[in-house]
């Protein structure tokens, strides 16, 4: 018998939450197989069983427990039996596919004994894809609802039946908050009360980003297996624009202003439980492939629960993309104790003067949430302009987010 302790999640860490369990009480897991999620105040993570064997659950979904109690055991003298019933149930299942008939033949869909059964071309397809007759659909019907025998009454009067009158609930529905929520929730009020927050906006035109994209999308994806999206441009474009404007980049700590020479850049991603900000650690030292693939690979452990605390803190700068869900403009927050945020937004479509002519070109509002107390106007009106300029003319990123051509003339 082996006793399974909830693990650390980090320092100053001392309580967790069951969130849930993947196996049920008795179950018999494999070693290194997932049985449960456990929930900070910082992040998820997942309890993984040591070894194989019979569990035995001893703190139920919802509990908050101790950093180092014990969560379940687990009897190792039950290991093994779970793989050996599946290869005993596939070697009884054998002998009766040698009976079954060839993959190539089609089991006949229409039934003689309903004849004027209607059957749609998707779901004839469907049928015929899992050997299926009318006569098994309806075998395999355990309930008639209303709107079934309604349908049929319809069908046989050739009139319409009339509406079901619309339910009206006054039914509410009470879900406790998880502690990442909670952490989150007063995160984001003593954002509030303890900066001098302001939010500086602009606009970029993507024609270059998106030309760019659809000229060399598919050779991008040979060379590196990844797809080449907008983040990267921006992460890109914000880790140059850091460099020209450090108060960006710096912090607030105690009676001193932090102004680190790299750029940690945390880009906010949306999980099941909730807002998580994983950081890409020097950002500018990276191309835009390695800036994909980083991104990708944290926001998979973000959504699915492995992601590291080491991988979610330390972070010198926020990028946050609200436009995937179709927000056109927006005031994102500070996430502390950084003192700036990049929001990006919608592409949208729109009439805009270019050398005295209006053209439609795809357009994104951005806005830059900064702490006053460290980034005065210049450096945040700057800082957005020198994302425009990049965006809008992506080859300066190669040179320091200067124009080519004044660098060639050395002005």
């Amino acid at each position: 018998m082996i006793e399974i302790k909830i693990p650390s999640p980090g320092e100053s860490i001392s309580e967790v939450e069951i969130a849930s369990w993947f196996v049920a009480d008795g179950d018999i897991v494999e070693k290194d197989q997932d049985i449960a999620e456990i929930e900070s105040d910082k992040a998820t993570l997942t309890l993984v069983a040591d070894e194989g064997g019979k569990i035995q659950i001893l703190a139920q979904e919802g509990d908050t427990v101790e950093v180092g109690s014990v969560a379940c055991n687990i009897d190792t003298s039950f290991a093994g039996e779970a793989p050996e019933a599946k290869s005993e149930s596939k070697k009884e299942d054998a002998p009766a596919k040698v009976a079954e008939p060839a993959a190539t033949e089609t089991k006949k869909v229409e039934s003689d004994n309903f004849k004027d059964v209607k059957i749609s071309p998707i779901a004839k397809k469907l049928m015929e894809e899992n050997q299926l007759s009318v006569d098994d659909v309806i075998a395999g019907l355990q309930r008639l609802s209303k709107k079934d025998i309604q349908a049929v009454v319809e069908n046989k009067n050739n009139q319409p039946v009339a509406a079901e009158p619309k339910s009206i609930s006054r039914d509410q529905k009470r879900t406790k908050m998880t502690n990442l929520r909670k952490k989150l929730s007063a995160r984001l009020v003593s954002v509030k009360n303890e900066t001098a927050m302001l939010t500086t906006f602009n606009e970029v035109d993507m024609s270059a980003v998106m030309e760019m994209r659809k000229k060399y999308q598919k050779k991008f994806v040979e060379t590196h297996d990844i797809k080449l999206g907008f983040m990267s441009f921006f992460t890109k474009a914000a880790s140059e624009a850091l460099k020209l404007h450090p108060a960006v980049n710096s912090m607030i700590d105690g009676d001193e202003i932090v102004t680190p020479e790299y750029a940690d850049i945390a880009i906010a991603v949306q999980t099941p439980k909730g807002l998580m900000v994983p950081v890409i650690r020097n950002t500018e030292s990276l191309g835009l492939a390695d800036i994909e693939k980083n991104l990708m690979a944290l926001a998979n452990k973000a959504r699915t629960g492995k992601i590291s605390l080491d991988e979610m803190t330390g972070g010198t700068f926020t990028i946050t993309n609200g436009g995937v869900f179709g927000s056109l403009l927006s005031t994102p927050i500070i996430n502390p104790p950084q003192s700036g945020i990049l929001g990006m937004h919608n592409i949208v479509e729109r009439p805009v003067a270019v050398n005295g002519k209006v053209e439609i070109r795809p357009m994104m509002y951005i806005a830059l949430s900064y702490d006053h107390r460290v980034i005065d106007g210049k450096d945040s009106v700057g800082f957005l302009v020198k994302i425009k300029e990049m965006i809008e003319n992506p080859h300066k990123m190669l040179f320091d987010g200067k124009d080519p051509d004044s660098l060639l003339l050395g002005l």
